[in-house]
């Protein structure tokens, strides 16, 4: 257990490395490490969300200056906060995750790409006043249903009126399911699914005006 991506302080030297990635259209140079997830590259579904991210996106960098913040729940070394960040430098986005050596990388990729927007911190330091604009995230979906509901439970009731969250999950690991159980827990959000592509769906939750 203390080898995966979701331990709190994963085992063996923590050595960062460079790859390439495309990050809000842009070819950008990033640090990754063992001991978080997907330490190689940027993996399929994080990329088929980000790509229906930027076609459903309509607010341009200049218009959404001061618009609410953003939350990546399960940064890893920080592909959506970074991609969110770039995309949106008028506005904060929140990257969180339980795996220390992820905060670190993607406090250091924030700092490579000059990115004064992003906040990095553990679950539990975020303040509890904070509602988000928007939620992205690609959630950790072999931690278990129970420990993935608990987080869902924790961070979903934080969504701003007309606020959505955008969670992408591959069909074999029970997107299906998913979607039917934020359904019947939250009955404030509308649920449906906003793109399906290679396997993966992007379940959206949309809380009412």
């Amino acid at each position: 257990m203390n080898q995966h991506y979701f331990s709190e302080s994963p085992a063996g030297d923590f050595t960062p490395r460079e790859i390439a990635v495309t990050l809000a259209g842009g070819s950008h140079s990033v640090l990754t490490a063992g001991g978080v997830f997907s330490p190689e590259h940027l993996d399929q579904g994080t990329a088929i969300l980000l790509d229906a991210l930027g076609d459903l996106s309509q607010l341009s960098s200049a218009e959404d200056t001061g618009a609410g913040p953003i939350l990546d729940i399960g940064s890893g070394w920080g592909p959506i906060a970074l991609d969110a960040a770039l995309a949106h430098p008028g506005r904060e986005v929140w990257a969180i995750d339980v795996n220390e050596r992820s905060r670190e990388l993607t406090v250091r990729n924030a700092e490579r790409l000059a990115l004064t927007n992003v906040r990095v911190a553990a679950p539990e330091d975020v303040p509890t006043d904070i509602v988000f604009a928007e939620i992205r995230s690609n959630p950790p979906i072999r931690v278990g249903k129970e420990v993935l509901h608990g987080i869902l439970e924790t961070w979903l009731p934080r969504l701003a009126p007309g606020a959505s969250a955008y969670l992408v999950v591959a069909k074999h690991l029970g997107a299906d399911s998913l979607q039917r159980w934020i359904g019947d827990t939250f009955p404030d959000l509308t649920v449906d699914r906003a793109a399906r592509k290679k396997g993966f769906h992007v379940i959206r939750a949309a809380r009412r005006d």
